[in-house]
């Protein structure tokens, strides 16, 4: 196990809030007993950040997990080691390793905050966010019911959730993906603790949310002086918080030092390998098409660059999307939410779409709306010819062969109840395909190309890690041999070396099979490794699109170079400030029933590269 030299600001005077001591975590399986964390030592000091990087499954939530004493629920044991916590007013440091779980109760919350990595299964989907905010706050700090109500106002606008107050009466199931995991940063800074531990905190935000919560976060921790353990395999993210970094692989810690230091001279060849998976913003910069990464260890793996095909596969024109919104005692329709307003695209055989933009613009409204997984008002929908939109049910099922969908949160779309391979042949069981050693076969080679072993057939989804689970949902879509895949944040779970692996195994399959994405995402870097055409969205309308080349390195809307100026470089000597972040309030998408929105129009930059000319807003 390597270690490198102690960082400067180790000094003997300080105490640390958090100490991990030869931590070792086992899990009981039905295969026998697997060890999660093995000998894993550090310390988390008071005003410092410390990045806890790795794959999924190398022991990074399960660190955490432990010192919140949340690793039992999960059907692990602390087997040795300690995990002291200072309390702070010279009073010596617990050891949470000992003594029953239950007993941590008054720590969890109130002097350590966590923000979970799935924010659908972090809330409760029966209370209100009210009920969930407030809950802490009485329990832990003795609020009053009024006063923990004006807190969580506050702390709903400092995540910048629009519209705090209507919010608090809705529940979670009612919120986009990057509204949930904001409502989750706002409960888990609700009692300032003395710790937060950030487990993969920006995950399902788009860059300008992510800038924010960011420098949210930074600016508690030079405030308060709180310690943060930040979890993530986005390595941007880890240049533009850190201040330490520890390496992890396989349960083991392999590398510690400054953040200037790992990234600079990294001494572990993991870490190396960790640091050439990174997608950087402008490494395609003189270049038209997508191509595959190049990764370490991956000799002989083709990079040809996929210029897909001018034939249109998808052709979607003028859709509008609203949801009702109901109120008053007999509930009635009182207004509507505008989640796409006149959007219009098209997507050729064999190419990418990609669509970005800030939580609750109505990028995943967008890509369900094309799928009719949702209703649109209006448009036009059509699919190798075939027009969606005037199909029946039993014409639609049929047609949903040739486009499936990966969705954000691989935990919510997998069943708890089902072994992995039942569910990845399930899509084949539907449609009658195969006989069943067929389907069998066939769910194997999927989970070879998604780079899982054979033996996780047998699995449950609570067995698999975040990243794992979304590879699982990768391999579902593929089942049926599709079109058409909506990639909904397929990627935005995984660490980078296993995203690296999953997007050039995306377009290894779409330079195979021909396959058309239709790629929602809220990290830019991404975006332009993967897309052929990118489409910018704002409350709702495309305000840019054309070619990437086009848009990433020409943006026209004032939106678009706000939302390229936010994205995190991976190189802490690049760090951006609060004073860089310059974004407007998200105006409300809400109108009455009689709003009649202006129709988009849009003038050509270039070939095929269009601005929305009327005023959204921004």
């Amino acid at each position: 196990m390597l270690e490198t030299a102690q960082p400067p600001h180790h000094q003997t005077d300080r105490v640390p809030v958090a100490s991990f001591d030869r931590l070792r975590v086992e899990f009981q399986t039905r295969g026998g007993r697997v060890v999660g964390v093995d000998d894993v030592s550090f310390d988390v000091f008071p005003g410092e950040t410390v990045a806890v990087v790795g794959e999924s499954g190398s022991g990074k939530s399960v660190s955490s997990l432990s010192l919140m004493r949340l690793v039992e629920f999960g059907g692990g044991q602390i087997t040795g080691g300690r995990l002291l916590f200072d309390q702070g007013d010279g009073a010596p440091p617990i050891d949470v390793a000992e003594g029953n779980p239950h007993d941590r109760r008054a720590l969890r919350g109130a002097e350590i905050g966590m923000i979970f990595q799935e924010p659908m299964t972090a809330l409760n989907p029966v209370f209100t966010l009210e009920k969930q905010l407030t809950e802490g706050l009485i329990e832990h700090r003795g609020l009053t019911k009024a006063q923990a109500r004006a807190r969580a106002l506050d702390l709903l606008r400092q995540v910048r959730i629009p519209e705090p107050e209507r919010r608090l009466s809705q529940y979670p199931h009612e919120l986009s993906g990057g509204m949930r995991q904001r409502v989750v940063i706002a409960m888990a800074l609700a009692c300032e603790p003395r710790m937060l531990i950030a487990d993969e905190p920006t995950t399902a935000l788009d860059v300008t949310i992510q800038a924010e919560i960011l420098a949210l976060i930074d600016r508690l921790k030079r405030e308060t002086g709180t310690a943060v353990m930040f979890i993530t395999h986005d390595m941007a993210v880890v240049a533009q918080m850190a201040d330490r970094v520890v390496v992890m692989y396989r349960g083991r810690k392999v590398e510690e030092g400054p953040v200037e230091q790992i990234f600079a001279a990294p001494q572990h060849a993991y870490t190396r390998a960790l640091l050439a998976a990174v997608p950087r913003l402008g490494e395609m910069q003189g270049t038209s098409l997508p191509a595959p990464m190049k990764l370490m260890g991956r000799e002989g793996q083709n990079l040809d660059p996929i210029p897909g095909t001018g034939e249109t596969l998808l052709e979607v024109n003028n859709l509008t999307v609203r949801f009702p919104v109901r109120g008053g005692l007999l509930r009635r329709h009182i207004s509507n939410v505008h989640a796409v307003e006149d959007v219009s695209f098209s997507i050729n055989r064999g190419q990418t779409l990609s669509l970005v933009g800030e939580s609750g613009c109505g990028k995943s409204s967008c890509g369900r709306a094309v799928l009719r997984l949702v209703e649109p008002v209006s448009g036009q929908i059509a699919i190798d010819g075939t027009d969606i939109m005037a199909l029946n049910q039993t014409d639609l099922r049929s047609a949903r062969r040739d486009m499936q969908m990966i969705f954000q949160d691989p935990f919510a779309s997998l069943n708890p109840q089902r072994q992995l391979a039942d569910q990845v042949s399930e899509p084949m069981e539907n449609y009658g395909l195969h006989t069943r050693s067929e389907r069998l076969d066939r769910v194997a080679q999927l989970f070879d190309r998604v780079e899982l072993p054979r033996s996780f057939m047998r699995r449950y989804p609570h067995e698999m890690s975040g990243g794992q689970r979304q590879r699982i949902a990768i391999a579902r879509a593929l089942a049926l041999n599709p079109k058409l895949i909506v990639a909904d944040e397929s990627v935005s779970a995984l660490d980078v070396s296993v995203q690296a692996q999953v997007l050039n195994l995306m377009m290894e399959l779409q330079a195979e099979l021909g396959l058309s994405y239709l790629f929602i995402s809220h990290d830019m870097a991404v975006v332009e490794r993967v897309s052929h055409q990118v489409g910018v969205m704002y409350l709702g309308r495309i305000v840019e699109i054309g070619p990437r080349a086009a848009v990433f390195e020409n943006p026209q809307h004032p939106y678009t170079r706000a939302l390229m100026s936010a994205v995190p470089v991976a190189d802490p000597t690049q760090r951006k400030s609060e004073r860089d972040l310059n974004f407007k309030p998200i105006p409300s998408p809400i109108h009455p029933i009689d709003h009649a929105p202006e129709p988009s129009h849009y003038r050509e930059v270039s070939l095929g590269h269009m601005v929305l000319e009327t005023d959204s807003g921004y």
